[in-house]
């Protein structure tokens, strides 16, 4: 027999389900598959053969869309590093055992650098009959190698929508106040970007948006906080998780324990706090600070049906990739224009992806670095377009539960 393996790893999306759809449905229609099945929480999943047979609980179109419009990682997840060639050899072991011809890794920077690990140890020890491949995504929209994310979009989306119905709820009273906004992004600020989204219908969404790529002191913050207080009661913030102070030092670091996850990456949240009370300290008005945590992350219901749609086709691109024999590339978006927008889809090689990170352009943002400008909404506008038809059971979306 040949089979196709499929795990999910790092954090969830709205998206990453409609990818592991993409990669059933080659699958099925593929003559060259005999079974498909998925591996239970990543490569951990993989070391401990936790597998299951997708072709016996995916069984017709209607189980397919609801795992489309199913938030989080239907297959569950992990965050783990390998280590070494003892662990390689027994992973390559484990799928040879399970007749596995082709292995697909759908994942974020740290999921491509498994990818990029096991692809190069097939390639070192002229293993054959095995293809790795690798699917893109991310909410960060922060994977080199494609112009952008599976997840971003329905993100980016969630996002906009927040931010235009909190400028709104900002504007109703006539005291002085300051709200600060905490989004996702440790190193790539493109989800605290996506709050200029909410713009787009002519509201006046942030008043300002600071990203993780530029150094942010406290003196230029309380600057900025005065001068808008100058012209309007309510002033609405931006800020990435992830920003930095001049010295390079993550803001939240003051507020956060050294906690570390297991590819080395230190826990980050508390910039919002942060600033929350310097303005209440400094300035004297007001604020409150709201971090909006995995809410960016699974609010399937307003989902953008573009990255829904592109999230399903790089499954599929994934999946006919590694059935043809192409091993160490990861699926990619190429965008053709803006309008009318128009992608075509490719393959990257691995070593273009792992290990490296896409920030946001310097050129995207401002002068001041309290914004971005039209290159960034250009790039952002089509991502977010369509609604799609989620499909609601007494009231909630219906979900699709495969362990």
């Amino acid at each position: 027999m040949r089979n196709l393996l499929v795990a999910q790893s790092g954090g969830p999306t709205s998206a990453i389900n409609a990818t592991l759809a993409g990669i059933v449905m080659y699958a099925q229609i593929s003559e060259k598959v005999d079974r498909i099945l998925g591996a239970v929480n990543g490569i951990e999943g993989v070391l401990e053969e936790r597998f299951l047979d997708l072709g016996s609980r995916i069984r017709n179109a209607e189980e397919l869309q609801y795992l489309c419009q199913t938030p989080a990682a239907a297959l569950g997840s992990c965050r783990m590093k390998l280590s070494g060639e003892e662990q390689m050899e027994k992973i390559v072991g484990i799928l040879k055992q399970n007749e596995i011809s082709w292995f697909v890794y759908i994942g974020g920077n740290d999921s491509m650098d498994t990818v990029a690990q096991l692809s190069a140890y097939c390639v070192e020890k002229h293993i054959e009959g095995l293809s790795v491949m690798g699917a893109p995504k991310t909410i960060d929209n922060d994977l080199m190698g494609t112009d952008h994310c599976p997840g971003f979009g329905s993100a980016a989306k969630y996002i906009g929508i927040t931010f235009a119905e909190l400028e709104r709820d900002c504007h109703v009273y006539d005291k002085k106040a300051v709200t600060i906004v905490e989004v996702m992004g440790r190193n790539a600020g493109w989800l605290t970007a996506a709050s200029a989204l909410s713009r787009v219908n002519g509201g006046n969404g942030p008043d300002l948006i600071y990203l993780c790529e530029a150094p942010l002191s406290t003196e230029r913050f309380l600057q900025d906080i005065r001068r808008e207080l100058g012209r309007k009661d309510a002033v609405l913030v931006a800020v990435s998780e992830g920003v930095k102070t001049p010295d390079g030092k993550y803001l939240s670091e003051s507020v956060q324990a050294n906690a570390e996850d297991g590819f080395g990456h230190a826990y980050i949240a508390g910039a919002a706090r942060i600033l929350e009370e310097l303005v209440r300290k400094k300035i004297g008005c007001k604020a409150r600070a709201i971090e909006l945590n995995l809410m960016q992350r699974c609010a399937a219901h307003i989902r953008s049906s573009t990255d829904i749609s592109e999230s399903r086709m790089l499954g599929m691109k994934a999946a006919e990739a590694a059935v043809a024999g192409y091993s160490g590339k990861m699926s990619s978006i190429i965008r053709l224009s803006d309008e009318p927008y128009e992608v075509r889809y490719g393959l990257t090689e691995i070593s273009r992806v792992a290990n490296l990170e896409k920030k946001v352009p310097d050129d995207w943002m401002n002068a001041e670095k309290n914004d971005v400008n039209e290159k960034m909404m250009a790039y952002l506008r089509p991502l977010i377009l369509g609604e799609g038809g989620v499909v609601y059971r007494n009231g909630i979306p219906a979900q699709m539960v495969l362990y």
